[in-house]
């Protein structure tokens, strides 16, 4: 797994009390993490900061699992 992913998956676990390992690139946000709506603002910000990248809202909406996420922070790290 990617540096990336690892510290996507250290954000994720930290801010939904989650143990890490449960935290897989599969796991979905809601049915297996129990991601309430307003964590996943709290989520979006918590990356941003992590990366120093700004997630569309829209695009966020999409990524319902961790391996979603962790594309999509890859792809913004990318094209800066």
């Amino acid at each position: 797994m990617s540096e990336v992913a690892e510290r996507c998956r250290k954000v994720i676990a930290g801010l939904l009390k989650a143990p890490l390992e449960r935290v897989t690139p599969q796991a979905s946000f809601i049915r297996d993490l129990g991601m309430e709506s307003v964590q996943s603002v709290e989520l979006i910000a918590a990356l941003e900061e992590e990366f120093d990248v700004e997630i569309d809202e829209d695009r966020a909406q999409n990524n319902d699992t961790v391996g979603k996420a962790i594309a999509e922070v890859e792809r913004l790290l990318q094209v800066r």
